[in-house]
């Protein structure tokens, strides 16, 4: 007779809280949000250029400064987050205002002042306020897992789905705008592709936005919010005590902060220019290969998501970090090796071995992604038993605080790189010719620095304390404390 598989509650001997699957797919649907408007604000530098006349030194400059802004902001949501209690809830509210903040913004940016004669001033202020909406909605998205569900077996589920909205939603972008949408507006970066590409994202950001708020509503009640002490108004001491004791989230800071710079240095509008355009030489092809590679490899994320369960998040982040390293290093040398021209033309054996390295690279990428995902909840689950206080907008807003200072020299980067190649007062555009100095800017840029994150990553974890054992005890220890507390709570009702 088939014998049930006992649950994780059973085996740990806690009682953990669950989401329904329905529940769980709507919340990833947060990618509709994050990930259109990422493709969109990826092509910032484009804007700039084409529709205020900003040099581009000086776009790589705004961009930096606003994403350091962006930094301190994320913190200081977590006094606002505090402190928002309606009769709609807290997260839904805050999901609300900030998707409608972003998206003045991002019109005003790409459509409703650009080419209209405003310069740098105008910008930049656009941007600032882009940078606020998007504060609120992510840093809002990013407390909500830990609030969903506890259960170590099903936080890595999360992390698949999130994992496979964060990477399809990117690509069907990719492929609308720049397969779709950039040909018939010439093949250039242009402001007519600029106003269609700003109009398509904000249709699909609002129906993230009602997604996400269906499936969080019935965790948005006050009760999701106590911690094992008596609460207390925040203040910005929190925030470095936080950083100051809480080991996991240093490990954290260090593991993804490295590893999402070298990604967003990556991903800019111009570096894909670079790769797909110049070095492979068609940017539709390229970016349907990518498409192509990328789709497959998402079921990596459910083999992760059941290694990361079973394992802890933790040897999860570990080991999938140490076979990206060597598949990127084995892609570097196939470029180096062949024609990467070759890699253009279609049915061409360097095609295919491109895709199946791609397919390799980005799947196990996918499962680092879903470690990250759950361990960021089981640092905010640490925090409540190290601290008594569940504080989750804190100890992601303090993570968010370095890590944004950190990737905000991405953008910078990437500018600084193509100014160096010559393009000072242009931007890279598919039709240039491929030099040796392009291709290895390329090289280093979409790869290599990669790399060097997942290096960083390996020696950061090797101090980090939050074990799958471990995190079962501090679950336990959580458990024991609310009963205490609320067994306090109601000694003092009865006096």
């Amino acid at each position: 007779m088939f014998k049930k598989k006992p649950t994780a509650s059973e085996v740990d001997g806690v009682q953990y809280r669950r989401a329904k699957t329905w529940q769980i797919i709507c919340y990833a649907c947060n990618a509709l949000v994050g990930m259109s408007v990422y493709s969109l604000i990826g092509m910032a530098s484009y804007s700039a250029s084409i529709g205020y006349g900003i040099t581009t030194a000086a776009v790589g400059i705004i961009l930096t400064c606003t994403r350091i802004l962006d930094g301190i902001t994320d913190p200081l949501l977590a006094f606002v987050y505090d402190r928002v209690n309606t009769k709609f809830g807290k997260l839904r509210v805050l999901l609300v205002a900030g998707y409608l903040i972003e998206a003045v913004a991002l019109y005003a940016m790409f459509t409703g002042f650009s080419s209209k004669g405003m310069g740098l001033v105008a910008f930049t202020l656009l941007y600032v306020v882009y940078v606020i909406g998007y504060t609120i909605t992510n840093m809002t998205a990013q407390t909500i897992p830990a609030i969903m569900t506890n259960d170590p077996r099903q936080r890595p589920t999360i992390g698949v789905w999130t994992t496979a909205f964060n990477y399809l939603v990117p690509m069907v972008m990719s492929m609308v705008l720049n397969v779709v949408l950039l040909p018939k507006c010439g093949g250039t970066y242009n402001q007519a592709f600029l106003t269609a590409a700003c109009n398509i994202t904000l249709i699909v950001a609002a129906i993230g936005t009602l997604l996400v708020c269906l499936g969080v509503s019935a965790f948005d009640k006050p009760e999701n919010f106590v911690g094992t002490k008596k609460a207390e108004p925040l203040k910005m001491a929190d925030i470095v005590e936080v950083l100051k004791h809480n080991k996991p989230l240093q490990c954290y800071i260090a593991s993804n902060a490295s590893d999402k710079l070298a990604q967003q240095v990556g991903s800019q509008a111009i570096i894909n220019t670079i790769l797909g355009g110049i070095i492979i030489g068609n940017i539709a092809l390229g970016t349907i290969l990518t498409v192509i590679s990328m789709v497959p490899s998402i079921f990596f994320a459910a083999f992760g998501a059941k290694y990361v369960g079973k394992h802890g998040s933790k040897k999860g982040i570990v080991n999938f970090t140490c076979i990206s390293m060597v598949i990127t290093a084995v892609m570097i040398v196939f470029f180096i090796v062949i024609d990467p021209k070759q890699i253009g033309v279609m049915g061409s054996p360097a095609m295919i071995i491109y895709v199946i390295l791609s397919l390799l690279q980005n799947g196990s990428n996918m499962c680092i992604t879903t470690s990250n995902t759950s361990y960021m909840a089981d640092a905010i689950d640490f925090e409540l038993d190290r601290s008594g206080r569940y504080i989750p907008a804190v100890v992601s807003g303090t993570y968010s605080l370095v890590d944004k200072l950190i990737t905000s020299f991405a953008a910078v980067i990437a500018t600084g790189a193509v100014a160096l190649l010559g393009y000072t007062a242009t931007m890279p555009q598919p039709t240039d010719p491929c030099t040796p100095a392009i291709f290895w800017m390329g090289m280093v840029l979409k790869f290599g620095l990669p790399i060097i994150g997942w290096i960083i990553t390996l020696i950061a974890m090797r101090s980090c304390p939050l074990t799958k054992e471990e995190m079962v005890n501090v679950q336990k220890r959580i458990a024991e404390k609310k009963a205490a507390a609320q067994s306090e709570f109601y000694k003092e009702q009865l006096q």
